[in-house]
């Protein structure tokens, strides 16, 4: 919207082609978002409480975490009302990047708004089954990559980049990147989810990931630095670079509200959402293998829950004191802010390795 307004204002004065550079258009849109979920946090956080949008605690959960039932919910209203705008205003409509992470981020967040609704409803923690849930992600992924594949002739192209190596590329026909493609979407936004269970926890990794998928995207769009350093050039996807920015802001934006002791949780609403905007992104910019690295925690926490389900299954025993993992060192006596902030810690370090495979190519 703001290009179009932009160009008007081209024709009067050549000086305001400055703000059409994807660098400043990122740091606007990073700020619009940041602003609009400040000033509207307190006011959500109060309508949430008003029509009784409270969280609903496992019962088999941890004895600490009681405290929290009726801690309003459903946040990733906020995130994505925040993101939305400002990619509406500072983004490039006539790119078909910024749609599909669009469509991708509303797909996911209906399938998550039903599943917070029905917890609401039932005042419980079963929301949609898993079978129910699956398969609407899988839909709705199977969907954005045939999107995707559509336009790989004109853009980016179906293969897979293989991190730390010059010049290892592996061509994928259509079936293998709509596997792939599944895995990332489907996979991402279930692992995000899982990690959402301490204040604050998922919310920071998802900044993390998202600020360095914006250096794969501002490099792979632009021609220079692709070929200087040795990645595959990608037309289109620099403007990549501003949603990530804008989804930095508003999600540094929820964590002023949602870091411990967390005054709104952002539901299944929010945490699908992320998920699959995390992985529909790392598609487009090729890193669909250092996604897996920089979201170490998020895989680790998925495979705390499978690795524990299946061992009971046959042995009647668990692994793990609680899964997901954070649990785990709940019970084991660490305070939650500690397991947070180590966490995040841990998440930073995988996001350099991660941005260090530029170079080390």
């Amino acid at each position: 919207m703001f290009l179009e307004i932009l160009s008007f204002l081209s024709s009067l004065d050549t000086g305001f082609n400055v703000l059409s550079y994807l660098t400043v258009r990122a740091v606007f849109a990073m700020m619009t978002a940041l602003l609009i979920t400040l000033v509207l946090g307190k006011w959500i956080i109060s309508k949430l409480q008003h029509y009784q949008i409270g969280q609903v605690i496992r019962n088999d959960g941890p004895e600490t975490h009681l405290e929290k039932a009726g801690t309003p919910t459903m946040g990733g209203v906020l995130i994505l009302f925040a993101f939305f705008i400002s990619v509406l205003i500072w983004g490039d409509w006539d790119n078909p990047f910024l749609w599909i992470v669009i469509v991708t981020a509303l797909l996911f967040s209906a399938i998550g708004f039903i599943d917070d609704y029905l917890k609401i409803k039932k005042q419980n923690s079963d929301g949609l089954s898993r079978r129910q849930k699956i398969l609407a992600q899988s839909i709705s992924a199977i969907l954005i990559c045939v999107w995707l594949l559509s336009l790989n002739s004109k853009t980016i192209g179906a293969e897979l980049l293989i991190p730390f190596f010059k010049n290892l590329i592996i061509p994928l026909n259509a079936f293998a990147f709509l596997v792939i493609g599944w895995f990332a979407l489907v996979g991402s936004s279930n692992s995000v989810n899982l990690t959402d269970g301490l204040d604050g926890l998922a919310i920071m990794p998802v900044i993390l990931i998202s600020g360095a998928l914006a250096v794969f995207a501002y490099i792979g769009g632009n021609y220079n630095f692709s070929g200087y350093l040795n990645m595959p050039f990608m037309p289109g996807t620099g403007e990549i670079f501003v949603l990530c920015a804008a989804l930095v802001g508003a999600g540094f934006g929820f964590l002023w509200f949602n870091t411990y002791p967390a005054e709104i949780f952002m539901g299944d609403t929010g945490s699908l959402s992320l998920g699959a905007i995390l992985g529909v992104i790392a598609i487009i910019v090729h890193q669909e293998i250092l996604l897996i690295l920089m979201g170490g925690i998020f895989v680790a926490e998925t495979l705390s829950v499978i690795i524990q389900i299946g061992y009971f299954k046959r042995t009647q025993k668990r692994i793990f004191l609680m899964a997901p993992l954070h649990h785990h060192y709940e019970k084991k006596g660490l305070k939650e802010p500690k397991i947070i902030v180590r966490f995040w810690i841990i998440t930073l370090i995988l996001v350099l390795i991660s941005l260090a495979s530029i170079k080390i190519r």
